[in-house]
């Protein structure tokens, strides 16, 4: 009978987990994060959105996403989405000015936020 229960507890606290994961990868508006960007800053977040530029140069580069309520940047170190794609980018958000000793970003993408992508998929 204990066995049972036990059993009953590990299925219960695995669902939980499986929740609270999920509840991290519901994406975010652009909007909402640069409203509070201190509330997402070192978390991971993901956004759903068209490339409206994208700059690239072996393999690595940065586009911007546009998603209705903003635009963000996207710092990539595996390739980027060609323009007029719609893509899901996974990353955390950054002060795109303390990026300068990760990559040297152009002026206009320098100030404000951006996303240090690890994961990217165009549809």
């Amino acid at each position: 009978m204990r066995r049972c229960q036990y059993r009953h507890y590990v299925i219960l606290g695995t669902l939980v987990l499986w929740a609270l994961a999920m509840a991290g990868c519901e994406p975010k508006t652009i909007n909402e994060i640069k409203a509070d960007p201190s509330r997402y800053a070192n978390h991971e977040v993901a956004v759903v959105g068209t490339v409206t530029r994208s700059y690239s140069v072996i393999g690595k580069g940065v586009y911007e996403i546009e998603d209705g309520t903003g635009r963000l940047w996207v710092v990539s170190d595996k390739g980027v989405p060609r323009e007029g794609a719609r893509v899901i980018a996974k990353g955390k958000i950054r002060d795109a000015f303390n990026l300068g000793a990760i990559v040297k970003l152009p002026e206009p993408i320098s100030s404000g936020i951006a996303m240090m992508e690890n994961y990217h998929r165009a549809k």
